[in-house]
């Protein structure tokens, strides 16, 4: 079995330090996987992941809290409505320079879906493939509702101690981003697709047939609307967080996808 060792980074940016940490496998000379968390996401909440991906490909895989998330210094004020776009040249060139990646594999989960497909159009020559997980494209009835069912849980007694227990005083701000920007009426007609037609590497769509935040929908929009090669696989009887409810299938399926099975020589 191949030791993974790693360390944890942080990176100084205008806006404040983000939190990083890697993961690098004795194999790891290929470009890395960089990890795009979800809207109530951060590096510990990808838990042994990171690792077993690491392991399972033989590469060096990165995951960092956005600003304002998880370790990493608070967001200055609200999300603008352009902020998955925004986050290619902000925080995750950042963490490209920090790390001197010139060539990368994306991953994102949920919203971090939408962000590495971002980061794919905002730097074409780099970036050798994309892989979303349970993200969106566009919003449906079934991402508001389930936003809203999430609001309803977390003002439950001891629920927001969830959020304390990752994001520190900043968890009440990554509450409310996520809830009142997807939920706002000018984010309503948000859609991915201008982002979709400029990413011409290949593409790969993971999503849950039971997903609670979007329906299939999603994942058969990512994959029609890229320029390059895109496959689509939906997990049976799965939620919104495949690479936790089904970690061995959805590795098996990484490993599966060009990019990360290509070594180079």
């Amino acid at each position: 079995m191949q030791h993974v060792s790693t360390r944890q980074h942080w990176i100084d940016t205008p806006e404040g330090a983000l939190f990083a940490q890697s993961w690098n496998s004795d194999e790891a000379y290929n470009p890395p996987i960089i990890l795009l968390h979800d809207s109530l996401g951060c590096v510990a909440l990808w838990r042994d992941f990171p690792e077993r991906l690491a392991r399972a490909t033989g590469r060096k895989v990165i995951a960092y809290d956005r600003l304002g998330f998880g370790r990493s210094a608070p967001y200055p004020g609200k999300l603008p409505g352009s902020f998955i776009a925004d986050e290619a040249r902000s925080g995750f060139r950042a963490v490209c320079e920090h790390f001197d990646v010139n060539r990368f594999v994306v991953l994102g989960h949920s919203v971090g879906g939408g962000m590495a497909v971002s980061c794919a159009a905002a730097f074409p020559g780099r970036c050798q493939g994309v892989i979303t997980e349970s993200a969106q494209a566009f919003v449906e009835q079934a991402t508001c509702d389930g936003i809203r069912e999430a609001e309803r849980q977390f003002a439950l007694p001891g629920q927001m101690e969830r959020l304390h227990k990752y994001h520190g005083d900043k968890a009440y701000w990554v509450l409310r981003a996520w809830v009142d920007t997807w939920l706002s009426d000018t984010f309503s007609d948000w859609r991915l697709d201008e982002l979709l037609q400029q990413v011409r590497c290949p593409v790969l769509v993971l999503h849950g047939d039971r997903d609670e935040y979007g329906s299939t929908r999603q994942p058969e929009r990512i994959a029609a609307r890229v320029s390059g090669p895109a496959s689509v696989q939906i997990l049976a009887n799965c939620g919104h967080v495949p690479h936790r409810e089904f970690a061995d299938a959805v590795l098996e399926v990484l490993c599966t996808f060009p990019p990360l099975r290509n070594r180079d020589t």
